[in-house]
């Protein structure tokens, strides 16, 4: 008998586990599932690295639970379109552009809080559908030691232009067909300088260019390593690599500039809404914008309350009005007349 008493004592140990894991089971059977908790789901088209710490943070501070969709503007709006009529999704975090497509589509609902209230009408919808959350300006980024040596600074569009007797200023800049941001300084070049005049400016500047980037990082980094004098550039990434040693200075166009806005839209028929508001208007306000740049992202708040808003006051920053809103099939139109007028000529220098 005895040889059988490790196997009698192994059974009893297991029975005892069975009935200890079944009464700790139905003792929690009535509480409160994740599901069943506060929370919001986003469709995005932000990269998931910058979206993922303020869902976190958002969440640590209002208990509620953001449930990140990462999408392509394309999927996304296939996939809103589709859910229409029984939406799966609270809430939008995209472009303006994408955001006025869905908006035209009738897909987003229209909403109003006391922080919205406290944005310039350049960055909110006129009929409520969104809000932006913060934006991003095109500059010049100026390699340090050729504005030196050269005693020249870019202070307008004209002023990128070589003269006879001026400097012959190198420039970097990112390709119109390969990242909204660099696609919407041309549209709004052409919104605010017309077509013709847009074109001949980007045909006079083409020689000049060492290279039309596949992003927006890259010509920034070139006039940080001196591979060119000045990068047309978004001042969130000229920001990072200013901070990470390089050395640039950063110049705001005085006739104006483009800029990137992203904005948040309330989806339609959403059950959720008071959340999705609550995390629209959080945003909207410091701890979002200390998050994001305590993770070396350095966009501008649209709120002008907000005291990163005030610590990046920038001097003599004038906003183009937004392009208005051409059709794809004019954006394609416009886009081809540069690649066949400008794009594909010779680069050498006249």
């Amino acid at each position: 008998m005895r040889r059988y008493a490790p196997l009698f004592l192994i059974s009893c140990f297991m029975v005892i586990t069975m009935i200890s894991g079944l009464t700790y089971l139905s003792g929690h059977a009535d509480r409160k599932k994740p599901e069943n908790s506060a929370n919001i789901t986003v469709y995005t088209t932000l990269p998931a690295e910058q979206v993922s710490i303020l869902a976190q943070e958002f969440e640590n501070d209002h208990k509620i639970h953001v449930n990140l969709i990462l999408l392509s503007d394309h999927d996304l709006l296939i996939r809103m379109t589709e859910e229409k009529k029984a939406p799966q999704s609270d809430l939008v975090l995209a472009s303006q552009t994408l955001l006025e497509q869905l908006k035209q589509m009738d897909l987003l609902e229209p909403y109003s809080s006391e922080q919205v209230d406290l944005v310039p009408e350049q960055f909110v919808d006129a009929d409520n559908h969104w809000t932006g959350v913060w934006y991003d300006p095109i500059i010049f980024a100026a390699n340090r030691d050729y504005i030196r040596t050269k005693t020249f600074e870019p202070h307008t569009w004209n002023s990128l232009i070589a003269t006879e007797n001026g400097p012959k200023i190198r420039l970097g800049i990112t390709d119109f067909m390969t990242a909204d941001a660099s696609a919407i300084l041309f549209y709004s070049m052409i919104a605010n300088n017309g077509e013709v005049e847009t074109l001949s400016f980007l045909r006079k500047i083409h020689p000049q260019i060492v290279q039309y980037a596949k992003f927006l990082t890259t010509p920034i980094r070139m006039a940080g390593l001196g591979e060119c004098d000045v990068a047309i550039a978004v001042q969130s990434e000229t920001i990072r690599y200013i901070n990470d040693g390089f050395p640039l200075k950063i110049f705001y166009p005085e006739d104006g500039t483009a800029f990137f806005l992203t904005g948040a839209g309330l989806v339609k028929k959403s059950t959720r809404q008071a959340d999705s508001i609550a995390f629209i208007d959080w945003l909207l306000q410091d701890h979002a914008q200390w998050t994001m740049q305590k993770n070396k992202y350095f966009f501008v708040p649209v709120n002008p309350e907000s005291q990163v808003a005030k610590n990046l006051a920038i001097k003599n920053l004038e906003l183009w009005k937004p392009a208005s809103k051409p059709t794809l099939a004019e954006k394609q139109k416009l886009i081809d007349t540069w690649v066949q007028t400008v794009r594909l000529a010779p680069r050498e220098a006249k």
